[in-house]
């Protein structure tokens, strides 16, 4: 373990996890992905600043088999349904140490995952699984087992997870690294509390040995013929008739239950028709058909009732922040949301529902925080609204702010909300992105369909050459 007094890594694996590249590309991720400090109090930000004070220790304790980590924090974050999430918040050390063991272990473990995983992994994204889910649709499954997973995260079994990490990985000193990580234990209300199961949400390790962990899931189910995709704990598996999938709900629920001791919320998951169906916060409005693509899908009722609920808080008369602030947030939202469901069918409820609502919201905000007749006309003046205009239109000025926002629609145009305002034209953008969208599903079919026709020749010519030998 030492050379010439100093302590040496004991596996290429080892050499590679406590490397300064490695490290230092660590700390600098860290840092980018941001987050709430651990117990310790240390910012994430301060990551590459930490490890330059203390990665000698740290590459030392490592290499003599002395890391110990320390507990995570524990937060509770609300959910939609009312529950709560519960996080685990590592201290800086551990998050740096963390990110550098998925960076060394994703090259061991990513062969080995399965074709129809999705989450949580390199060039792989939600929306390859929702487009794999609609691929299935159009090819006539047309039911579908929506599988819910309670408390996943908090319920996976040590014992199995580590069994699952040797087949893959022989390295002692890394294995030794992910049990203590695992048996870190939780410091909740200043009581420290023992992790006898699970996987902290939060821990930069967590999503990589969530994978691992369904891996025979997904064996067993490519062994079974089904089709299938899984996003993290979100599963569907789809058939083509509703006897299949009550007994292909029936048959994941018993490997999952009996071999990975996994609990399956038996209210939430159902075999049903594949229309109308949910998955990663799309709805499925049509199946699709092998000649006509894909189906269409929309973002679920409750997305968009998050997203107006968002624009609502951001655009509240009262809040008393500048207008170039409220219109950054939401360009902020409207970007981030549209690119989530930019392969959603939307354009219509975009332009006449949402966006609408949402310029007479800007218009009422303007008019509220210029306060009185003599600012809203040096503002309008400003904006380059003509005098006459303002003339005219100001004599309404005694109505409520939202009667007001209708009556601003002609002072405060969408050309100028756009262009002096700032705010982004949504409609637009997500035009664009959503073409990209359906010219990437032909490029994939058409890339299939090339290979599938690949396959049928090579085949036809290995019969034709057979057949003179069966003649003879």
């Amino acid at each position: 373990m030492t050379r010439e007094g100093m302590a040496v890594p004991n596996t290429t694996l080892c050499e590679k996890l406590v490397s300064d590249d490695n490290l230092t590309k660590a700390a600098k991720k860290v840092r980018s992905n941001d987050g709430a400090p651990g117990i310790d109090g240390i910012p994430a930000e301060d990551a590459l600043v930490y490890l330059l004070e203390n990665q000698e220790r740290i590459v030392s304790e490592i290499i003599t088999r002395k890391y110990k980590p320390s507990p995570v924090r524990r937060v509770e974050i609300p959910k939609a349904n009312g529950k709560k999430r519960l996080l685990g918040i590592p201290t800086v050390r551990d998050r740096i140490v963390q990110q550098a063991l998925v960076q060394v272990l994703t090259p061991v473990f990513e062969p080995t995952f399965s074709d129809f995983s999705f989450g949580y992994r390199p060039n792989r994204s939600a929306e390859d699984a929702v487009r794999l889910a609609q691929l299935y649709m159009s090819e006539g499954y047309n039911h579908v087992v929506d599988l819910d997973l309670s408390k996943y995260f908090d319920t996976v079994d040590h014992d199995i997870l580590m069994g699952l990490v040797d087949k893959d990985m022989e390295d002692k000193d890394i294995r030794r690294l992910i049990f203590v990580f695992l048996k870190a234990g939780v410091l909740y209300r200043d009581k420290l509390e023992k992790t006898e199961l699970g996987v902290s949400q939060g821990n930069p390790l967590s999503p990589l040995l969530a994978n691992v962990y369904l891996t025979p899931f997904d064996k067993e189910m490519e062994k079974r013929g089904l089709r299938f995709v899984r996003y993290a704990d979100d599963c569907q598996l789809f058939t083509k008739s509703d006897y299949a999938a009550a007994r292909v709900m029936k048959n994941a629920t018993k490997y999952l239950e009996g071999k990975l001791k996994l609990k399956v919320n038996v209210e939430k998951t159902e075999a049903r028709e594949a229309i109308g169906s949910c998955f990663l916060g799309f709805t499925f409005i049509t199946l699709g058909s092998k000649e006509d693509g894909r189906g269409v899908c929309r973002p679920r009722g409750k997305k968009i009732e998050g997203l107006k609920g968002r624009l609502k808080e951001i655009t509240k008369r009262n809040r008393g922040v500048s207008i170039h602030q409220v219109i950054r947030e939401i360009n902020e939202t409207m970007l981030g949301w549209l690119a989530y469901y930019a392969r959603g069918s939307i354009m219509n409820w975009l332009t006449k529902e949402l966006l609408p609502w949402l310029r007479r919201r800007i218009r009422q905000y303007l008019w509220k925080i210029w306060k009185t007749a003599k600012s809203r006309k040096r503002h309008l003046r400003k904006a380059g609204v003509p005098e006459w205009h303002i003339k005219k239109d100001l004599g309404w000025s005694s109505r409520s702010y939202w009667k007001m926002s209708i009556v601003m629609g002609s002072l405060v145009t969408n050309k100028m909300l756009v262009e002096y305002f700032g705010l982004r034209d949504f409609e637009n953008i997500f035009r664009g992105w959503h073409k990209k969208r359906m010219e990437r599903d032909y490029e994939l079919d058409f890339n299939d369909y090339l290979c599938r026709q690949y396959e049928a020749e090579q085949e036809t010519r290995l019969l034709i050459d057979a057949y003179p030998c069966i003649n003879w």
